[in-house]
């Protein structure tokens, strides 16, 4: 774990997948991160396998999707429904700098666990609370799901082979609105943190999936604010630079990504082509202009050699270009395994070690490395260390766990 915001705590009651994104990253920077959940249930991505991976220690199993957004973190199990559990929490605020929850608008008054009953308990509390469209709004109280998001935030409308092609509009193969939101969400975080140091004051960060989704769209939500011109499906082509899409070779697909007219002049040297001294095609302008004569015309010529050849040749002219990679080729590439991309996490059980796989954070500091030493609990494996620092006796503990307050693996 990096050090970098070890006197950080952080109580995360969210689940699925932004929140957790987030708190993710805030661990992944040294934070403690205390992940509160539903007695015998949990987060419900726990249970969204298969595929899932067995732990040997407690035979219990954990999705894949649960373990790509939850290392780092200790897991406590409570039931924010019933009184005690609520008391549990607020002590647990008390303690705590940052709150991240994604429960429905108001979801938590009724538990006293909204941002304005908390900071009072705690002035100096970073509550973040994410929602499918802020806290505000005519569609403030509809829940929000990525896919949902990605339709009503525009990325559905520029994503996929156009009407002409064939195609319809796609939803990325990821969920791109879950995750962006949980990126915004840690960089707000950790900016509301350092205007405490000066301030001694808390915040309230509220942040919505679908403005989010608007949000980066970037240079497509330009280009319609400039132009007034609604952009259009493409496939894997770009809206402003040609050629910088996909095309098929021989027997396989490639990538080319031409950004300039120098790289255009060098990407027509290899085909073997007098395309660039063309009055059509001499500036990137011009050959936006006439995509389709001049993709046309490239189409044509690679179809005529292999993809591993046109990549030879293409990087020999520094022309940037790529295949279209499986996730087994991504994990066999050499610069990812040069870079580290595939870490492992050991955890620890009574008959040694299990690895545990997961993805490195790609961000490298240079004094404070990220280091991966905590794998995704299983549920409740932290609740009897992390509530008897607060002062709470085992044979209480053990109580409100026969009681349903809390619970904990038995074999502890």
């Amino acid at each position: 774990m990096s050090e970098l915001l070890s006197d950080i705590t952080v109580l995360d009651l969210s689940r699925v997948l932004a929140g957790p994104w987030a708190t993710q990253l805030l661990a992944d920077y040294g934070a403690q991160v205390i992940k509160v959940e539903q007695p015998k249930k949990g987060d419900d991505t726990r249970h969204w396998g298969p595929p899932d991976l067995t732990i040997e220690s407690s035979l219990e199993t954990l999705s894949a999707y649960f373990l790509s957004a939850n290392r780092g973190k200790r897991s406590v199990a409570i039931d924010l429904a019933s009184d005690q559990g609520q008391r549990i929490i607020k002590k647990l605020v008390e303690r705590s700098d940052v709150l991240v929850e994604n429960f429905k608008v108001g979801g938590l008054v009724r538990y006293g666990l909204d941002y304005q009953s908390l900071k009072e308990i705690n002035p100096t509390l970073v509550y973040c609370s994410i929602t499918g469209f802020g806290q505000t709004g005519p569609y403030a109280n509809r829940p929000g799901y990525d896919a949902i998001i990605q339709a009503m935030g525009g990325l559905m409308s520029i994503t996929g082979e156009s009407d002409e092609q064939g195609g319809s509009p796609q939803k990325v193969g990821v969920a791109v609105a879950d995750i962006m939101t949980g990126m915004y969400a840690s960089s707000a975080i950790l900016a509301a943190l350092h205007r405490r140091r000066s301030t001694r004051n808390g915040e309230y960060i509220d942040l919505a999936l679908l403005d989010t989704q608007v949000a980066w769209l970037a240079n497509q939500n330009m280009n319609y604010l400039v132009s007034g011109k609604v952009p259009q499906r493409q496939g894997n082509a770009h809206p402003n630079i040609v050629p910088y899409q996909s095309f098929k070779c021989a027997e396989n697909y490639i990538v080319v990504a031409v950004g300039n007219d120098h790289q255009f002049q060098r990407f027509c040297k290899v085909l073997k082509t007098n395309w660039s001294d063309n009055a059509k095609f001499k500036t990137n302008a011009l050959r936006v202009e006439n995509r389709e004569e001049l993709i046309a015309l490239i189409t044509l010529e690679l179809l005529k050699k292999s993809s591993s050849d046109w990549l030879e040749a293409f990087e020999f002219e520094q022309v940037p270009c790529a295949p279209i990679n499986d996730l087994c080729e991504v994990f066999n590439d050499p610069q990812v395994q040069h870079r580290g991309v595939l870490q492992s996490i050991s955890s620890f059980h009574k008959d040694g070690e299990q690895s545990i796989p997961t993805i490195a954070n790609p961000v490298k500091f240079s004094a404070s490395p990220i280091e991966y030493k905590k794998a995704p609990p299983i549920l409740g494996a932290d609740t009897l260390q992390v509530l008897s620092k607060l002062g709470y006796s085992r044979k209480q503990l053990d109580l409100w766990c026969e009681q349903g307050v809390i619970d904990f693996p038995k074999q502890t």
